[in-house]
């Protein structure tokens, strides 16, 4: 089961949001309050999502935006230098062997 990670805030408490989540087959998580390492991470990576996939271009439509989105994704994790954990990808923490099928298929 996949899972969605959330702030606490009045929208993320809303019956549509805990429906959407059920009807996706998703686990609506919710950051600790003042947790501020935790909203950080989250805040950071919606203003690089932001700046780098959903306005770094003109797209046609919010469909190809959509579309390109898995693309963003799978650079973000795989390809992506990130300054806190030295210049690497966050796919190089989990230490994948050369055989990995993730390796193999990224």
């Amino acid at each position: 089961m996949q899972r969605v990670i959330t702030n606490n805030g009045s929208c993320n408490k809303s019956f549509a949001l805990r429906e959407a989540c059920h009807d996706l087959g998703l686990r609506h998580v919710r950051t600790k309050p003042y947790t501020p390492k935790t909203n950080g991470k989250a805040e950071r990576f919606i203003q690089t999502a932001l700046r780098e996939w959903a306005y770094a271009q003109a797209y046609l439509s919010s469909n190809q935006r959509a579309a390109d989105l898995p693309l963003w994704l799978h650079r973000y994790n795989w390809r992506r230098p990130h300054s806190g954990i030295k210049s690497k990808p966050p796919i190089s923490r989990l230490a994948l062997t050369e055989d990995n099928l993730l390796r193999l298929n990224s």
